[in-house]
């Protein structure tokens, strides 16, 4: 989750691969500046919010119930108002007044995080039944869209890929349903298409990681951020997961039947495995960039680190968030709200202090990105869903908190490769 993660870098990515039917997940990218005057009130952040507004709203909002904070009011009826008729959202609608019609452009990947957003803050919520039926559109709207395959595209219609699929994923654990029962017209689950994108153990490069998507001529390619957010989805989990017990070191086996959760094990070893190198993941220059330096990757390393530990691996994710710790607070500062939560999220995900992430206080930082949360409910202990605990696999038990930026981070942080 998918890690977390749109901006104008994830939109180039993005344009690469529309050319097979799909675009993906965001990454906190920051993008292009605006006046305050374009921003809308209630919305987390200060630049142009065009392809990310939903994206940086809904992980502001998961970080912060996290942390046992609720969102402003007029922050959760900013995201309300960007919901369509049918129950989709797209990055953004700067005119709400405006209907969704057929050139809109539906985003599954916002919805399903707005979704999330909008479960978590339901218990603090002033119209709690408004926010019910806004998370049972969304999430119906995206049961209209699932492929053949049982996964989801970016778009709807677009061929399925790893990371849009696990925040859908994630969605709908939250509303308390089986993802493996989500299936297509076709008997398809989620957790079919997972196993399509899935490279076995004996693939020499990418040994257990998943490709976001088959290249032109069907080969499986290796993608760490598309792996995060396939091993929590496949583990039923979602970006704010997390650490599992009890501890179980990663290892990479291939069944002679593939299971979508020994999948995910087995993608929790290759992230394991690409951390064990530098302690964080590299980001490969983007196609015509005149620096062809790859560059650390702050936003998929914090997905990767969510992922390790709600695999079991929570020790083995324990230098790639210390290298967070000490590099990552300019490009959070750059970033905003979306790139606040990942790091919060991270740290929730391994049993750190996200006020002492650091040098930084995580959740001051956030909170300072948009209008003043509620203070906290103590005597919540942090939780976030009248569901919690209740739902699919424990996910819910997030205290929530990807899902996806990573990537969808997540591949979605603002979140579109």
């Amino acid at each position: 989750m998918n890690t977390v993660r749109r901006g104008a870098t994830a939109i180039a990515a993005a344009a690469v691969l529309l050319g097979s039917g799909a675009a993906g997940a965001a990454t906190a990218a920051p993008s292009p500046s605006a006046s305050a005057a374009a921003i809308p009130p209630g919305l987390y952040g200060t630049k142009d919010p065009t392809y990310d507004g939903v994206w940086r709203q809904s992980l502001a909002f998961l970080a912060q119930r996290s942390t046992g904070y609720q969102p402003a009011d007029r922050s959760v009826d900013w995201l309300l108002g960007q919901q369509c008729e049918d129950g989709s959202f797209s990055s953004y609608r700067a005119d709400v007044t405006k209907a969704c019609d057929a050139k809109t452009m539906r985003d599954t990947n916002a919805t399903a995080v707005a979704v999330q957003a909008l479960r978590a803050v339901r218990r603090q919520a002033v119209d709690p039944q408004k926010i019910d039926l806004a998370v049972k559109a969304g999430s119906d709207w995206l049961r209209t869209v699932q492929n053949k395959d049982g996964g989801w595209g970016y778009g709807a219609g677009g061929a399925s890929d790893a990371n849009s699929t696990s925040i859908v994923v994630g969605a709908i654990a939250a509303t308390g349903v089986k993802p493996g029962s989500f299936t297509s017209a076709e008997g398809r689950t989620p957790y079919d298409a997972l196993l399509s994108f899935a490279l076995p153990c004996s693939d020499k490069a990418g040994a257990g990681a998943f490709a976001y998507q088959p290249d032109k001529a069907g080969k499986l390619l290796a993608n760490a951020d598309a792996t995060a957010a396939a091993t929590l989805a496949g583990l039923g989990k979602g970006i704010t997961a997390t650490k599992a017990s009890p501890a179980q070191p990663p290892a990479c086996a291939d069944l002679s039947k593939p299971t979508v959760e020994r999948a995910a094990l087995n993608g929790a070893s290759y992230l394991a495995k690409a951390l064990a190198k530098t302690s964080h993941l590299m980001l490969p220059p983007m196609p015509g960039a005149t620096d062809t330096a790859a560059q650390p990757d702050v936003g998929n390393t914090a997905d990767a680190v969510v992922a390790l530990a709600a695999s079991g691996a929570a020790q083995e994710a324990k230098p790639a968030l210390e290298w967070l710790e000490k590099n990552s607070a300019a490009w959070a500062k750059e970033g905003g709200p979306a790139a606040y939560a990942q790091l919060i999220l991270a740290a929730r995900a391994t049993d750190t202090d996200p006020r002492e992430f650091g040098a930084v206080d995580l959740v001051e930082q956030l909170n300072a990105t948009g209008p003043a949360p509620k203070t906290p409910d103590t005597s919540a202990s942090s939780t976030t869903s009248d569901d919690e605990g209740r739902g699919f696999d424990v996910w819910w038990i997030i205290g929530i908190g990807m899902v996806v930026g990573v990537g969808i981070g997540f591949l979605v942080s603002g979140r579109k490769k």
